[in-house]
């Protein structure tokens, strides 16, 4: 299936949308692209639990990935996870394999202490060294220009400081539930907002996730420092396309959701569903290309930026084309 293939049937999926006004599956309307792209894409996923070794600390790689890797000529983009503090990528398996059924290779190391970005950063290149060698499945199949980082708490944090370390080679990064600055007292790594020379940023965070990362913050950063995501929103660089939302009802980690919370570690409000739709959409426009998914983002006028009963705060930066 080549890339070109995938954005047309992903198209007349969401033009049907638009003429139904009808989400997948359901009776009633819904924003199309975050419906869409809440679904599950058009690839099978193999995953693989310790597929190689190892990070700068001895850790495993978990790997997710379309089954027919290359069909049809299509090379895949990267996407390279960090963990929250002591989870594990397992935790989040249900949001890794939604994205590998959309096209993507994501790359996981095990470590749970990611903050400082180095090991996600350096999935990425073990990734490539293996696709090096004419033996390994991925082989000819990956595109080593289109890479992304996603991650969680204080896996959000090590996505924008690999993203701002990386060369340019990490050229999007979606941070989700971002730990307060306050944190780096006890040892955290905090996330170099200004170090971003390059790139785009989504922030997402939850509503009922108040300590950690709640959305605003009494006094102005310029006073108490980075303490909210809507400091670190407007900390990113003049000319890095942002945006960020909050979804209305999750807890820390509900991202962890398989998809409810019976799977993931507390708090946990609903699961995973609100993280499927529109951080998969985000990736499919910076890292597929895909027409649709970024006019869901162009501010003013983008779906994202409109009155939805699951979003706030929404804002953004993208211009359009």
């Amino acid at each position: 299936m080549t890339r070109r293939v995938v954005v047309v049937v992903r198209s007349l999926l969401l033009a049907a949308l638009l003429a139904l006004g009808l989400a997948p599956g359901t009776g009633h309307a819904d924003p199309p692209v975050e419906s869409a792209y809440s679904q599950p894409g058009p690839w099978q996923v193999t995953e693989h639990t310790a597929f190689t070794c190892c990070d700068s600390t001895g850790a495993a790689y978990d790997i997710w990935y379309p089954t027919d890797l290359g069909a049809k000529g299509f090379r895949h983009p990267i996407i390279t996870w960090g963990d929250g503090t002591d989870a594990h990528p397992g935790q989040y398996a249900y949001l890794l394999r939604h994205f590998a059924s959309w096209g993507f290779v994501v790359i996981a190391t095990e470590n749970a202490a990611t903050g400082s970005g180095v090991d996600i950063a350096g999935a990425v290149d073990k990734l490539l060294s293996l696709a090096e060698d004419p033996g390994s499945v991925f082989h000819g199949n990956l595109d080593p220009d289109a890479v992304g980082a996603v991650g969680h708490s204080q896996g959000a944090t090590g996505v924008l400081n690999a993203m701002a370390h990386s060369g340019g080679r990490i050229t999007t990064a979606v941070p989700i539930e971002l730990p307060i600055q306050l944190l780096c007292v006890f040892g955290v790594s905090c996330p170099d907002i200004r170090a971003l020379t390059a790139g785009s940023v989504f922030f997402v965070n939850g509503a009922a996730d108040t300590l950690i990362s709640p959305s605003d913050q009494l006094l102005p950063a310029q006073a108490i420092g980075l303490e909210s995501m809507r400091a670190f929103y407007d900390a990113v660089p003049a000319g890095i396309p942002k945006a960020w939302g909050t979804l209305v009802t999750p807890d820390h980690n509900d991202v962890q959701g398989q998809p409810d919370c019976s799977g993931a570690a507390w708090p946990c409000a609903t699961g995973v569903h609100g993280y499927l739709g529109y951080p998969t959409a985000w990736l499919a426009a910076h890292l597929l290309g895909s027409a649709d998914a970024r006019q869901a983002f162009v501010r003013g006028s983008g779906e994202f930026l409109a009155p939805n009963p699951l979003w706030d705060n929404q804002c953004s930066t993208v211009g359009v084309s």
